[in-house]
């Protein structure tokens, strides 16, 4: 799919080195052009997170979109995860139901054919008649997508051709690796609905220079200005906010309600790391908890978004423990920075919107939209690589 005309000397500007940059021209956050190749593009065809690797036990299936493509996503009884076109290789109609479930095959509703956890074609009624039809024929299969597992998360990729995931999340695994993402469990989880494009979420995480202006309760446990960008390798971006003196954590109060991360030490503990791994997931991790969100387009101008608060074992078993304490906070925060969102979504659509510069204190939201631009100029999504430290 072709991206729709952009003006190429707006991108530029968005492309730009930081201190000369401007931010993305309108039409990126309204267009339904743009949009549509957004989800062919960079979302079908880049690595998308659907989920929590212990969402999906053996025998479950998952029935979801991933950009413009119906997808289904498995585990086996061998434990292996599949991502399998949602599309019966006999008259194309979906096999499954957006959604889940757990049974142990997929049947197509229309005719019945039936596919195993793994897209094999187990059969389907009055086939063994049919003159040359070949059941163990593999062209009957469902067609297989590409899915990754990584430290807990699911990705799939939708396209015949994804970049390589080792390069997507170049240099996560060392930066995360204290936070062991792969053990900690969800305790409490909400779903938003935000009246904003997606990539104004993603730009709205990505600086704290608004947060004087919204954010009171966040400004009383981690000072604005604080931390620092990280050099990302791959398709991330991110950077660090330290907690103010007597802060345990992001909390109303600044007191933890759980359990320090066994790995993490207490140097580490005064900082709080945001991430976000293109095109949809974002990574907040603290000293006691980690907080995901995940982004779901719904059209130009909104978006749903699944926030998660994640725990070490150890916090479970605590006295007591209520994982409220961080997810109050956030819920807060969150509703703060949605309506920011929807303000921002109204304005760029707007006669008077035009392209601004960014502050000394947006770099990684530049990093941010630099990655959009360049991946528009260049018409593919590998573009949104970092091929060397930032810039």
């Amino acid at each position: 799919m072709t991206l729709p005309a952009l003006d190429p000397a707006a991108l530029a500007l968005s492309a730009a080195p930081h201190a000369q940059a401007r931010t993305l021209p309108g039409p990126v956050y309204h267009s339904a052009e743009v949009f549509a190749w957004e989800q062919v593009a960079l979302f079908a065809g880049s690595w998308v997170c659907v989920g929590r690797a212990d969402e999906l036990t053996e025998g479950d299936r998952r029935a979801l979109r991933v950009g413009d493509q119906p997808v289904i996503v498995t585990r086996d009884a061998g434990g292996a995860l599949h991502c399998l076109s949602n599309v019966c290789r006999h008259r194309g109609h979906e096999v499954l139901p957006e959604g889940e479930s757990n049974d142990r095959v997929l049947r197509c509703p229309y005719h019945g054919w039936v596919y195993g956890l793994d897209g094999a074609f187990r059969g389907g009624p009055r086939l063994r008649g049919t003159p040359g039809f070949d059941r163990s024929d593999p062209s009957h299969a469902l067609v297989a997508l590409h899915v990754s597992e990584w430290r807990g998360f699911v990705f799939v990729s939708a396209t015949a051709e994804p970049p390589s995931f080792a390069a997507w999340i170049d240099g996560l695994d060392e930066l995360l690796a204290p936070y062991e993402l792969d053990r900690v469990r969800p305790a409490i989880t909400h779903g938003y609905e935000v009246g904003a494009n997606w990539k104004l979420l993603v730009e709205n995480y990505h600086e704290c220079y608004h947060c004087d202006e919204i954010h009171p309760e966040l400004c009383r446990v981690s000072a604005p200005l604080s931390g620092h960008d990280f050099a990302p390798r791959g398709a991330w971006r991110g950077g660090t906010m330290e907690l103010v003196d007597g802060a345990q954590t992001m909390s109303l109060d600044g007191r933890s309600g759980g359990v320090r991360m066994r790995h993490v030490d207490d140097r580490a503990a005064r900082d709080i790391y945001y991430v976000s791994i293109f095109p949809n997931l974002l990574v907040s991790v603290h000293p006691d908890y980690v907080m995901t969100h995940t982004l779901r387009p719904l059209a130009p101008n909104r978006t749903a978004v699944t926030c998660s608060w994640l725990f070490p074992p150890e916090a479970f078993d605590s006295e007591g423990f209520d994982p409220a304490y961080a997810a109050d906070f956030w819920d807060i925060t969150n509703r703060q920075d949605w309506a920011a969102c929807e303000g921002v979504q109204r304005g760029v659509g707007a006669i008077g919107y035009r392209q601004g510069p960014f502050s000394g204190d947006e770099g990684a939201v530049h990093s941010f939209v630099k990655q959009i631009a360049d991946a528009y100029l260049a018409d593919r999504v590998d573009a949104v690589l970092a091929r060397h430290p930032a810039e």
